[in-house]
């Protein structure tokens, strides 16, 4: 399910993030907003863009990561070496995905800002692809803006990157 975030919600979560570090899904909008951040120096100009980007930031964070946490459990349940993964703060107070066995051993950790890189970014620049749909996302409507979003979601570098992340997460 594609989650939209409104912008009066983006603000209180900012609130709330530096009220309470421990809280997963805070670290987890602060990573949003800091992908926010970098999608406005690539893709925006003015206020109206800043907004748009601070949306797309936050959407896309939460969207990947709420994606990959059930996957992860469901392809290692289906390979026989069912995990449990959860979102955590590490010492740096970033947001990490930790896969833990059924013992509650820590199997892997996956910094969020380590999987946005990767599904957005080659060699520190906005896939092309990506950058396509977002920089259609940052026009039109927000029915306009969802339908980029969705598509820059389901395009071939973010499945690609998901998929090397599961199987590097299988292979530890």
């Amino acid at each position: 399910m594609l989650r939209n975030v409104s912008a009066p919600r983006a603000l209180a979560w900012g609130v709330t993030r530096a009220a309470n570090e421990d809280d997963p899904q805070a670290l987890l909008h602060a990573e949003g907003e800091r992908l926010a951040r970098r999608l406005a120096q690539t893709l925006g100009g003015g206020e109206a863009d800043v907004a748009r980007a601070h949306l797309l930031g936050l959407s896309l964070a939460v969207n990947l990561v709420n994606a990959l946490i059930p996957t992860v459990e469901q392809v290692t349940r289906h390979a026989g070496r069912p995990l449990h993964a959860h979102l955590i703060g590490d010492e740096r107070g970033r947001a990490v995905i930790e896969t833990v066995t059924l013992d509650g051993e820590r199997h892997t950790r996956l910094p969020v800002d380590d999987l946005l890189d990767s599904a957005l970014y080659r060699a520190g620049r906005l896939h092309p692809t990506v950058a396509a749909h977002l920089s259609e996302a940052m026009t039109g409507s927000e029915h306009h803006a969802t339908r980029a979003l969705a598509a820059c979601l389901k395009s071939a570098p973010v499945l690609d990157a998901i998929r090397r992340q599961l199987t590097a997460l299988l292979q530890k």
